[in-house]
Order: C-alpha cells, then structure tokens, then sequence
C-alpha cells in the first residue's frame, strides 16, 4: 500500500519518494517493520496468552526435560503471521498476484494450524485435529495454490517447468505431454501432474516444519536462514539481468515476492527474541505450519522446489527421521532406529543440552541455505 501511495501516486509530487521503486530499498524496510511489529507486540501477545491459559501441552512420552515448559503461552504462530503479513502488504506493490499467493497459503496453512492449536489448547481435546484431517485441508489449501497457478499460466505470468539443480539444460515441464503420448491432453487434465506436485510440495514443506518444532528457537532459528536463502533466490530470479547470467528462468514479477522473504526473515528474528531458550512464547501449529506453507510456496513460484532439500535442510531431515522411526516401528516389530523422533530429540537422549542441539541444527541449516545458493553458480 506505502508502494502504490509513496511510488505511484505521490512520486510526481516529490521526486525523492522515487527511492520506493528499488526493490532492495523497499525489502529492507519490510524486513525491518516486521521486525519492529513482532518485538513491540511481542510481549502483549504473550500476557494475552497467558490471560486466556492459552499454554502448551506437554507429552508424557517426550523428553522428561521438557515438562517444566508445560504451561508456557502457545499459539504465539499469531505474532509472526501479523509481522509477517501486515509489512508484506504495506511495502509491496499490491497488483502483483504472486504476493497475494504468498499471503494466501500463509493464512491458509496457518488457519489450519490456528484450528489445530485452538482445539487442543483451548477446548483440552489433546489430540487436537486427527491426522486425516490435517491432511486433508492441507491438500485443499495445497490445491487452491495450485489451481491459481494453473491460472496465471494460462496467461503467460508462470511456468510450469523445473529449474534443476546443476543442470542448465534441462527444465522438465510438469504437464501430461511430458507422459506418453497415449495419455490424452485434455483441458485441465494436462495439468494433473503440476497439481499434484504442488501439493505434494506444500504439505511436505509446512509438515516438516511442524516436525521441526520442539526445541525453544529450533524450528524459527532454521526459518531465517530459510527465508534468507529464498530472499536471494527470490531476488535474482527477478531480476533480468542476474537470471540472464545465472541462466534462470525469466520471471519479472516474481521480485516482490523478495519483500514477502524479508518479512518472513524480519517477524522470524523478531519472534526468535521471546522464542529463545528458555522460551517465553511458542508459535504453535498456527506458526509451524503457516511458515512451512509460506517457504514451499515461495519455493513453487520461483520454480526452486527441488532446492527445497538444501534450503530447508534440517526440515527435510526431522521429517525424515520420523517417516523412518515410524517405518522402523511397523516393519521391524517394534524395533526403532532412534532413540526418539524427531531426531533433535534423539540427541536429547543421547546428553545433549537443548541449547548444543539447537546451535549445531542451526549450523546445519546454514551450511545447507549456502550449499543451496551455490548451485545457482555450479549449473
């Protein structure tokens, strides 16, 4: 909105709010509103928290460690949606629809959560929303991102092929007439496989960050680092003459989407303050889910999923840990790979202070962003 009044209204009137167009410019003061919003209402929505008993729930079979936390105010997913939403809106250019996207599967993914955290916090039904459940709006809010972008494509404003990692060449198209040609290319049916891809993208990335979140400052401490990696990609993907030279696919529109990154790295850091051992708030389903949403989003539009792996790194691997102690347990009548899962638990176990394992998984979750960011080069 300050873009679409600054810029495109008033810079006739005073030439000096010309310095609104610049995209770095206008990405800083995002990054730098979202970090005020969460550090100033930071500690009015943890008294609210704490004034309705809105406090987290503790498993009995988890780490003994971690009872003393129960009570401390959850939910606190509130806080970064509103820092990360409120500058996105104000600093962007508001007829971009890629932001729009971006605001949409943050607010959707985080409903979802918001359920999740209001059922089991606030009615006491611990189990919260059953797992097919969960699913199931994910893959609704998954398709609905999906569909829009079926949409723009029709009009030229997005791509349905991969960048691959390493490979300059080769950008696979994700529609039907990349199957055999028996199989019919019909109308929406040529976009099955795009649809489903993209589904299958944003439920595992908001899962994986759900998993991700067990240690005070684990799960936001990786989001930055996240969010910053895909600020860059985001960045240079938009701009024509850095894709030029990285050989990425052209995608203009796409830069404003680096505001939307920034205000994810600004309300992330801004919630790390309070979220830092110990913690005083936690973010909940309704933050976990909201930020997992927003990065494979991210991710989707600038054609970047399969980087997803290394941008998110230590995502990818909680998750797996579970799948695979699951798997174990199933299997192997009961035998478990880990000690417990995820696996920041599994080094609990093994003596680590909570405060090693988060430090070392955040290190991990950097040298994966920038092993990420150099295969922009090494194509």
């Amino acid at each position: 909105m300050l873009y679409w009044l600054l810029y495109q209204k008033l810079y006739i009137y005073f030439h000096p709010f010309r310095i609104f167009r610049y995209l770095t410019f206008r990405t800083a003061f995002a990054s730098g509103t979202a970090l005020l919003i969460a550090l100033f209402i930071g500690p009015y929505v943890i008294h609210k928290l704490r004034e309705f008993q809105i406090g987290q729930f503790i498993r009995e079979d988890g780490p003994q460690s971690h009872l003393k936390k129960s009570g401390t105010p959850t939910m606190g997913g509130v806080l970064i949606g509103i820092a990360i939403l409120l500058p996105t809106v104000l600093w962007s250019d508001p007829s971009n629809p890629f932001v729009w996207i971006a605001v949409f599967s943050t607010l959707a993914f985080g409903a979802i959560g918001f359920a999740d955290d209001y059922i089991k916090v606030v009615q006491r039904r611990s189990l919260g929303l059953t797992a097919r459940a969960k699913l199931m709006w994910q893959a609704l809010a998954g398709l609905a991102v999906a569909v829009v972008l079926v949409v723009l494509q029709q009009f030229k404003m997005f791509s349905t092929q991969l960048t691959v990692p390493f490979i300059k060449s080769w950008h696979p198209d994700l529609l039907w007439h990349w199957w055999p040609s028996t199989v019919p290319h019909l109308g929406l049916l040529a976009f099955l496989p795009f649809i489903a891809f993209v589904v299958f993208v944003l439920m595992g990335s908001s899962n994986a960050v759900n998993l991700t979140d067990g240690l005070d400052g684990l799960a936001i401490g990786c989001t930055i680092i996240a969010a910053a990696a895909l600020a860059v990609l985001t960045y240079v993907s938009g701009h024509v003459v850095f894709a030029d030279y990285l050989e990425l696919q052209r995608m203009p529109q796409v830069g404003e989407l680096t505001i939307f990154c920034g205000s994810m790295v600004g309300a992330s850091i801004g919630f790390l303050w309070y979220n830092a051992h110990p913690a005083e708030i936690f973010m909940g389903d309704v933050g976990s889910l909201a930020l997992g949403g927003a990065i494979g989003t991210v991710a989707i539009i600038i054609r970047q999923e399969l980087l997803l792996p290394f941008i998110g790194g230590i995502f990818i691997i909680e998750a797996l840990s579970v799948i695979l102690q699951v798997g174990s347990y199933k299997l192997r009548n009961g035998k478990r790979i880990f000690k417990m899962a995820p696996l920041h638990h599994h080094f609990e176990q093994l003596g680590w202070h909570e405060s090693k394992v988060i430090a070392r998984f955040w290190i991990g979750a950097l040298v994966f962003a920038l092993f990420a960011l150099t295969t922009l080069k090494l194509r």
